[in-house]
């Protein structure tokens, strides 16, 4: 019993981080990395952090077996006595299976020691080939988002609008684009709960997407934001979340992103700037340096 509390507690101690954007969120309970899953530990990592992981194991274990190398003198010939570099270089050689013939296992504890290593160096260089071709094989998705989602009026209804662009060269293929917006809502017990509201798009789904898309959901009365102005939305702590999914042709596999826009981030009466325009040959050219440029809309007009 006191040993499964003290997992509890030491559960609870536990903290990690997650970042989307702007928005940061926090888990209590769980560690920020799980060695129990080496795997999605290795692939979630930045390519700095895998490369001094990488060299930090390298060090390490040509460390340990160095280690071993020297706690039986004599056993690798013409090793000097008590030479760690020596028996750390000689260890480098035999995990790569290099073998340059100068030092080589003398006893049946260098044979032995150094056949340990052997089998370590083989599958150590499987399992960092694997993890290299995970990574650069993985499909980056390169959509950028606007920096601000904005409320506009168009076709007469105030409607929700967030401009994302292909940054690629290439084409995407069948995007689909969902909307969400967390809300904050009380139920009948009077206990204050967060809920996600899938928001209805008028252009969820897009068959090429080449340059640039601007993902719209009207703010009628069966839209969950239509009790919202500018002044509510802000006090509420909102959230919209906008995931996209699309196809890269070229390397014929699924790619998907994510973004996350906070009550800050949305602005009312406002509206993007032009960011595709013709060339002189009627080409269209999509200026991505003005994906998140707005403009205030021109004031309502009352008819006399």
């Amino acid at each position: 019993m006191k040993a499964d509390e003290s997992k509890r507690k030491k559960r609870r101690h536990r903290e990690t981080t997650m970042r989307v954007g702007a928005v940061e969120m926090v888990k209590r309970g769980v560690a920020r990395h799980d060695l129990s899953d080496p795997y999605h530990l290795a692939v979630e990592l930045s390519w700095k952090q895998f490369a001094l992981a990488f060299v930090a194991l390298e060090l390490g274990v040509n460390t340990v077996f160095a280690l071993l190398y020297l706690a039986s003198p004599g056993c690798v010939e013409n090793m000097r006595p008590g030479s760690f570099s020596d028996a750390f270089f000689f260890s480098i050689e035999t995990l790569a299976t290099v073998g340059y013939g100068h030092m080589a296992p003398a006893t049946f504890y260098g044979h032995a020691v150094s056949a340990l290593e052997i089998l370590c160096g083989l599958v150590f260089t499987a399992i960092m080939t694997g993890l290299l071709f995970v990574r650069f094989s993985r499909p980056r998705a390169r959509i950028l988002f606007a920096d601000q989602a904005v409320v506009t009026t168009r076709n007469g209804l105030p409607t929700l609008m967030v401009q994302i662009a292909n940054a690629r060269t290439t084409l995407l293929t069948n995007a689909v684009a969902r909307l969400g917006a967390v809300l904050q809502e009380e139920g009948a017990e009077g206990h204050r709960l967060r809920h996600l509201h899938d928001l209805a798009l008028s252009n969820a789904n897009l068959s090429l997407f080449p340059m640039t898309w601007t993902v719209m959901h009207e703010i009628d009365e069966n839209s969950p934001l239509a009790v919202y102005d500018a002044d509510s939305f802000k006090e509420s702590d909102a959230r919209l979340v906008l995931t996209i999914e699309a196809r890269d042709h070229v390397v014929g596999a699924a790619i998907h992103d994510l973004r996350i826009y906070t009550e800050a981030e949305v602005l009312f009466g406002m509206h993007y700037s032009e960011a595709v325009t013709l060339d002189e040959q009627l080409r269209p050219v999509a200026d991505l340096t003005r994906l998140s440029l707005v403009e205030p809309d021109p004031p309502a007009q009352v008819d006399s």
